[in-house]
């Protein structure tokens, strides 16, 4: 679905963050991307939204070159990104009213959309619906972070990019929302890339983890998890293994 074909990307004065490299991602797949602090995870999540571009290469989505942010491509940051004075419901619109402002000029919005704020579907699949009229003030962390996640989802992304969605939340409701993320990818067929720095949310979201080193990153270093997402994986020997191992290879 999507390649990096050998990119290099450097911000102003800088050294490379990535240098000559190459990356691919097919259709329906599960990608977790983990590194440490600096290493660039944020910056390759912002070159597949469209809101940077390389120095040299090209980012393919669907064989074509991405110069701009795309339709099709949610983005979930930390930080939630809800209007503090409108409710819940109305954060949830947000992306519809924007798209509805631009009709469906292919740009801004999809050819095929056709204005609709019906967002309670996925309010309700998000278990939102008791707090519709509530303000972001008014609600806990996971209930934010649940309201950014059916703004995107409104839109009808087929990528969905997360930016470290859940790591101001505590350990049951991060746990939840992880479950809940990868039962909405399975049941959308969707695209997933989350960004991790978590060794414990990368081997339980990712079906295939691509672990970055300090820069710069020349190379796309591919670990198989294709057990992440099973029923009782969590609980598992296999899960264990896995934290171990990446672990063990983030120490290189």
């Amino acid at each position: 679905m999507f390649q990096l074909e050998s990119v290099t990307f450097s911000y102003s004065n800088q050294s490379p963050i990535f240098q000559d490299f190459t990356w691919q991602v097919m259709r329906g797949d599960t990608w977790a991307i983990l590194g440490p602090s600096g290493c660039g995870k944020s910056t390759l999540l912002y070159l597949l939204a469209g809101l940077r571009f390389p120095d040299t290469g090209k980012v393919l989505i669907n064989k074509h070159n991405i110069t701009r942010p795309r339709p099709h491509t949610g983005l979930i940051i930390q930080e939630y990104g809800l209007l503090p004075w409108a409710t819940v419901r109305e954060n949830a619109q947000l992306g519809l009213r924007i798209r509805g402002f631009y009709g469906p000029d292919g740009t801004h919005a999809p050819e095929e959309f056709r204005p609709s704020l019906e967002v309670d579907p996925w309010l309700e699949r998000l278990r939102l619906l008791p707090h519709l009229d509530k303000y972001p003030s008014q609600l806990s962390g996971g209930q934010r972070q649940r309201t950014a996640i059916a703004r995107t989802l409104a839109l009808e992304p087929d990528l969905l990019l997360m930016d470290e969605p859940f790591s101001s939340l505590d350990a049951p409701t991060r746990e939840d929302l992880q479950t809940l993320t990868l039962e909405i990818q399975s049941e959308e067929n969707l695209t997933l890339v989350i960004v991790t720095h978590t060794i414990e949310e990368a081997a339980i979201l990712g079906k295939k983890i691509l672990l970055l080193g300090e820069p710069p990153n020349s190379t796309a270093r591919v670990i198989d998890n294709l057990k992440a997402g099973t029923a009782e994986y969590r609980n598992s020997s296999d899960y264990i293994s896995m934290c171990r191992n990446l672990r063990s290879r983030m120490d290189l």
